[in-house]
């Protein structure tokens, strides 16, 4: 059901910092009934999630920031990251980087 994990980070001041994994956890239940394309979403640790193979990525993006920025969360200048953790693939590992610039 988790096959991929992602680190969750935001940016600001120069810094990338993870976010909280209390965080993590206030966004996947409040979404676990109010959105269930979130369902498939696992908080582990600062920054680290699991979640499953439908759960895309950019709306999951959107849908974070909009949730810690509402909560405070993260400074209205920051930036959000979701690096999906590469699985290894022969010699070569990738990452996918869904950045999105705050509103001016």
């Amino acid at each position: 059901m988790f096959a991929r994990k992602i680190r969750v980070e935001y940016e600001h001041n120069g810094r990338r910092l993870p976010c909280a994994l209390k965080w993590l956890d206030s966004f996947s239940m409040r979404n676990f009934t109010n959105a269930s394309v979130f369902d498939n979403t696992l908080p582990l640790a600062d920054g680290l999630m699991e979640i499953g193979t439908q759960v895309p990525l950019a709306e999951l993006k959107e849908a974070m920031e909009d949730w810690f920025r509402r909560k405070s969360y993260i400074p209205k200048d920051a930036l959000l990251v979701l690096t999906e953790v590469p699985k290894a693939s022969g010699d070569r590992l990738q990452e996918k980087l869904w950045i999105l610039k705050p509103e001016a």
